[in-house]
């Protein structure tokens, strides 16, 4: 079936395995025209505590499954996202802003992390086993889960989480951002006849749902993606009932640039690690430390590489970056810009958006050497805005990269790998990459550090994240 997202009866919630039409409605709109495309139901309080006690009544049963049955499961969702990779991505296009290929290769991700996180196994570990007692400490499922995704990437982001869930033996209700909950709502739909009844449930809604999610006594688990300031909400309010979480919140990645790089090798690398995305990206490079050695080839190879990149609305071909996602992310960023103006720090290129137009579109922007004290360097932009930063000594480098409360990842650029790694090192932050970034793998757990996050995500580490340990324990001799 195809939907129309204009028509406001496209979308349903799935509660239970039944498509529930939600309360009123909200508006999803088109960031790159500023316009409605489509009418999303808003979940009500009571349809919460329907969805929550459908993932309760579904979890006995879905716990004791065998895990080959499950893992079948997981494919055959990833199966159906395959089916409908074209749809899914026009809908993510639509609400959240980014150019079709990329889209398409974000709905091509939550496939290929399903399949992968499928074929993995959870661990059971003899303690003891002699003629006085055997021990063994296996991994059990803890219940039901909240999912509760972002607008940046609202499929990929998914991946993250209903896999290794489900695997695990848990039960999920998902909730995606109110700025992008249509693709989700589209998947809870596709996969809503694959899944026994209340085994994965999809709400969406404006105002109050999430802190109605993050407070319902109902969820033994809630994973969280998004801002360290809900972050820190999230966490108490799930400390009310002890429900585990893991949560990735913000980064202020940095990048650190040795003098022996190939220029003209790591500048594509490098603009497209800041400014993928509109540089909507949590592991995105949000400070670019380069040594004065190299700094004005860098910038200005990067201010040529921005002024090539074609910025507009994605709908149309040949566009490389569209717009930032929503007004509210878009103020944030236009402040950065304004305070980077008023305080007199130079614009290589790019700067304040001109006012008009329906779309908030911010052309990619490069700060040139900026104090280390300023707020483009101290917070987290989220936009298509860089500062690059100057430095002489590696020690000064290393400091700054790793002063501010975040610490989700950094990427090193060295023409000797093993100086680079050298570097590496000594960076604080939950991924470190040299001369590659971003690079994320099913199978491989990412996290953060200090502000952060708690927790991680992908690989088994991810998925134990999703379990508790019980150890059983059996006397064989009294003597």
């Amino acid at each position: 079936m195809s939907h129309n997202p204009g028509a406001p009866w496209a979308f349903t919630l799935t509660i239970g395995g039944r498509p529930v039409a939600g309360g009123p409605t909200f508006d999803v709109i088109n960031p790159a025209t500023g316009r409605v495309v489509a009418a999303a139901p808003d979940c009500t309080r009571e349809q919460l505590d329907e969805a929550v006690t459908a993932a309760r009544a579904a979890f006995p049963a879905w716990a004791a499954l065998a895990v080959a049955e499950r893992r079948r499961l997981l494919v055959s969702m990833a199966d159906a996202v395959d089916e409908h990779t074209q749809e899914l991505a026009g809908l993510v296009v639509l609400e959240q802003g980014k150019p079709r290929p990329v889209a398409v290769a974000e709905v091509a991700g939550l496939a290929l992390w399903l399949r992968q996180t499928a074929g993995l196994e959870l661990p059971e570990t003899v303690n003891q086993d002699d003629g006085e007692r055997w021990s063994v400490t296996r991994r059990l499922p803890l219940g039901v889960v909240a999912a509760i995704t972002p607008w940046n990437y609202p499929v990929g982001q998914a991946s993250f989480k209903v896999g290794p869930a489900l695997l695990a033996g848990n039960t999920v209700v998902l909730k995606p951002s109110a700025f992008t909950p249509l693709a989700n709502l589209r998947l809870g739909e596709v996969w809503r006849d694959l899944l026994p009844a209340g085994v994965m449930n999809v709400v969406a809604g404006s105002g109050s749902l999430g802190s109605w999610v993050t407070g319902h006594p109902g969820f033994d688990k809630i994973s969280f993606t998004g801002s360290t300031q809900t972050g820190r909400k999230v966490m108490a309010s799930a400390a009310q009932r002890l429900a585990r979480v893991t949560l990735e919140l913000g980064g202020n990645d940095a990048a650190i640039v040795l003098p022996d790089v190939d220029v003209k090798e790591v500048a594509p690398q490098l603009f497209w690690a800041a400014f993928a995305n509109s540089g909507q990206i949590c592991l995105a490079t949000k400070r670019l430390y380069v040594h004065e050695d190299v700094y004005d080839d860098l910038a200005c190879e990067l201010v040529r590489l921005a002024e090539q990149a074609r910025v507009g609305d994605p709908s149309e071909s040949e566009v490389d970056l569209g717009p930032v996602s929503n007004r509210r992310q878009y103020e944030t960023v236009v402040s950065l810009l304004r305070d980077c103006r008023d305080r007199g720090y130079r614009f290589l290129t790019g700067g304040l958006p001109e006012d008009g137009g329906g779309g908030w579109f911010v052309a990619p922007t490069l700060v040139d050497d900026p104090p280390e004290s300023s707020r483009i360097v101290r917070e987290e932009q989220f936009g298509p805005v860089l500062p690059l930063l100057k430095y002489r000594d590696m020690d000064d480098a290393v400091q700054r990269a790793n002063a501010g409360e975040y610490a989700l990842g950094a990427s090193v650029w060295a023409g000797d790998p093993e100086a680079g790694q050298e570097v590496a090192a000594q960076l604080e932050a939950g991924t470190v990459w040299v001369n590659e970034v971003m690079h994320l793998d099913p199978l491989v757990p990412f996290g953060g550090r200090k502000q952060s996050g708690i927790g991680v995500e992908s690989g088994l580490a991810g998925l134990l994240e999703f379990t508790e340990p019980q150890t059983l324990s059996v006397r064989r001799s009294r003597r």
